[in-house]
């Protein structure tokens, strides 16, 4: 589909807007600074992801 323009994405970290582009290494990050910078946040664990807690298993089942 020549003449097709891609789609314009929001950068994860800075928000600034960018072409999606299969070229840019960095995608979804509009730079490797901004790729870097998140990268670091999930490092000094600023980031977390939820974890729930486990079932105990003690529930009692009605007969």
């Amino acid at each position: 589909m020549p003449g097709k323009t891609p789609p314009i994405v929001t950068c994860p970290h800075c928000g600034k807007e960018h072409q999606w582009d299969t070229s840019n290494p960095f995608r979804p990050f509009c730079s490797e600074r901004c790729k870097l910078i998140d990268l670091g946040k999930w490092a000094n664990e600023e980031y977390r992801v939820e974890q729930r807690e486990p079932d105990s298993g003690n529930q009692e089942t009605q007969a």
